[in-house]
């Protein structure tokens, strides 16, 4: 059975660490650590689902998110911010720029992969 892709878009090496351990025995993982690496990897990789950091370098998460989406061939491919930007407004911000689904920072890891398992199963 292939094991489903996952990018994980973010800068921070701490989270990227977290979410590496929490998601490596269940899913092939791909890696990137700012926006305009992520819409990259998007095209070369086709993961199955993206988790996206919205505050990133060169490109942030919104606008690597509406870049996504704006492609045929991967708006149908997931895309969940896990973000430390959660003051009010700023889901709706994420969810206008693309995302299916909303986490803020720290992440809950029970929260984090029922989300995952809702699209990926």
């Amino acid at each position: 059975m292939t094991r489903k892709k996952i990018l994980v878009v973010d800068d921070a090496e701490f989270n990227r660490d977290l979410l590496v351990q929490l998601l490596e025995d269940q899913y092939e993982l791909v890696i990137a650590v700012d926006g305009e690496q992520g819409v990259k990897k998007v095209s070369e990789e086709k993961p199955d689902l993206v988790l996206m950091d919205m505050g990133l370098p060169i490109l942030d998460g919104w606008e690597a998110t509406r870049r996504i989406k704006a492609e045929r061939e991967f708006n149908h491919i997931p895309v969940i911010a896990i973000t430390s930007h959660a003051m009010v407004g700023d889901e709706k911000k994420a969810r206008d720029a693309g995302c299916d689904e909303y986490l803020s920072k720290p992440i809950d890891e029970d929260e984090l992969m029922k989300k995952i398992k809702k699209y990926l199963e």
